[in-house]
């Protein structure tokens, strides 16, 4: 059978396996039934394994709203071993997800990623880091007997760098013929506002997640995670890497976090250290805005380089963070609003990180958010709370049209319905990505965030979760049901697109042999 041969029964094999998955996953009882069996088995096995591992004790697992809560507690390795034991299945599925996805953007096999691991990345990780990293594997195998190293485990973690950063700068540097048209990532929507933009005057930060279906129907993580040393933590995450990655989170010292990524970011430091180490490091240790940025610019290596928006719930204060590479910026004020829609406002990190973006373009995804960005919250100044927050957050107002038309330069993101597409993120028309889902938190020394909401355990925390008054931070999941796409978010006659990029994400064990044919 020659190559075309190949390509074309891959390709046929991937449509009749969607088509035969749409229809028998469209049963919801069935599936149902499945996800309380795979609960009672999980919790079966965790007893079990409880009774002879320590280590077990004090972590938890519960599922609510979509969600999966984990409370991870201990040393870095005790962590790591609880992480990858109690979310081995789901860290299973999303490595198969995402490992495909790196390898079929860049052209480069798996052991690319493993060398760029263990060479470049480990070296520069923080020993605490390094060890939880491995207590990973070592819950992945005592759970399911994976196969997977600590060399796999840290390029998953890296999943939003080496690809989108590494790979285009490798390129280059060596030239590489045929390279392919690699993009850094314009993900997310978000905003954090403080004093007289707010209701109360306390600090509300949003933000939604803007990211490939593949991937966002996999980001369903909160983790609460108590370490050793330094603050405790509650953010959102993916099932096996230690730091948030689509970055929104709080710790015990009041630091609120999010981020949206700068547009057409170009550079990467092959001698600094990984962003999801420092991102990871700076929640967990930072009790202050300075201290923040100084920990993110230590060993800046470019990679998923941000528009880091932050808050003080001491001080009341907020900040936004311009990280590039060559060039960075830091705003803060007690009494404002700073929003992102990856786009670069600094003009040196303009000039230096992002030459090829055209801020004067309010055509393109990022200008256009941005604009709707300024009328919502100025419309609201004084009123912005969190009610209203996710409501803005899912926004389908497109300022360039003037219309309602839920795409690609909406707040609430649907680049499957834009015959536009995003070129700037190397996304064509009709991609299969945008909003997966959203969260919203507001800061307050006696209310909704405060020390008590770290000093309660899962239980507790899982009860007053259902009190929407009282969520330290609420958690919207938006499309993450394990079925196709549903017809709202996939326009029906470009659906074939759409059912290729889902079945290749559930069906990845066998999909994954066929990638090279299809490629």
């Amino acid at each position: 059978m020659n190559d075309s041969m190949r390509r074309a029964a891959a390709i046929l094999l991937v449509i009749l396996g969607a088509v035969a998955l749409w229809w028998a996953g469209s049963g919801t009882p069935a599936s149902a039934s499945a996800n309380d069996a795979m609960v009672a088995t999980i919790a079966a096995q965790r007893a079990l394994a409880e009774a002879n591992d320590a280590r077990l004790k004090p972590a938890s697992r519960f599922e609510k709203g979509g969600w999966i809560y984990v409370h991870l507690e201990g040393d870095p390795g005790t962590m790591g071993y609880q992480h990858g034991y109690l979310l081995a299945p789901e860290i299973e599925d999303a490595f198969a997800a995402v490992s495909a996805g790196m390898m079929h953007s860049t052209e480069r096999d798996w052991e690319f990623f493993r060398k760029a691991a263990h060479e470049m990345l480990w070296p520069k990780i923080d020993a605490e880091y390094q060890q939880e990293l491995q207590g990973i594997v070592e819950g992945l195998r005592a759970r399911t007997g994976s196969k997977l190293d600590v060399d796999d485990i840290v390029a998953f973690n890296a999943f939003e760098e080496l690809p989108d950063y590494y790979v285009p700068w490798l390129n280059k540097q060596q030239k590489t013929a045929k390279a392919p048209n690699l993009k850094s990532p314009g993900n997310c929507s978000a905003f954090v506002a403080t004093g007289s933009w707010t209701k109360d005057g306390l600090i509300v930060m949003a933000h939604n997640n803007w990211t490939s279906y593949r991937n966002g129907e996999r980001w369903r993580i909160v983790f609460d995670i108590a370490p050793k040393n330094g603050y405790r933590i509650l953010m959102d995450g993916f099932p096996g890497v230690i730091a948030s990655d689509d970055d929104f989170g709080i710790n015990s010292d009041g630091l609120m976090v999010t981020e949206t990524t700068i547009t057409q970011f170009e550079g990467w430091d092959p001698n600094g250290k990984a962003e999801f180490v420092r991102a990871r490091k700076a929640l967990q240790y930072a009790g202050s805005i300075d201290e923040y940025t100084k920990i993110m610019l230590d060993g800046n290596n470019g990679g998923y380089a941000n528009d880091w928006l932050l808050g003080d719930r001491k001080t009341g204060e907020i900040a936004q963070l311009e990280l590039g590479l060559k060039a960075h910026k830091l705003w803060r004020t007690k009494d404002g609003v700073l929003s992102g829609s990856n786009w670069a406002r600094d003009p040196k990190v303009l000039k230096e990180d992002t030459p090829q973006f055209d801020p004067a373009n309010k055509e393109s995804s990022p200008n256009a958010r941005r604009a709707r960005w300024d009328e919502l919250l100025k419309e609201n100044k004084g009123k912005i709370d969190v009610a209203l927050a996710e409501k803005m957050l899912g926004d389908h107002s497109d300022s360039a049209e003037k219309k309602e038309d839920a795409n690609e330069r909406t707040l609430c993101g649907h680049v499957d319905g834009s015959p536009r597409g995003v070129k700037e993120w190397g996304w064509d028309a009709y991609n299969p990505g945008g909003a997966v889902q959203e969260r919203a938190g507001i800061g307050d020394d006696g209310q909704v965030i405060d020390q008590s909401s770290f000093n309660e355990s899962v239980d507790d925390l899982s009860k007053r979760l259902s009190n929407r008054n009282m969520k330290p931070l609420h958690f919207v999941a938006l499309d993450i049901n394990c079925a196709p796409p549903s017809s709202h978010r996939i326009y029906k006659k470009h659906w074939v697109k759409a059912l290729v990029e889902w079945v290749s994400s559930y069906c990845l064990k066998n999909i994954s042999l066929l990638t090279s044919s299809i490629t």
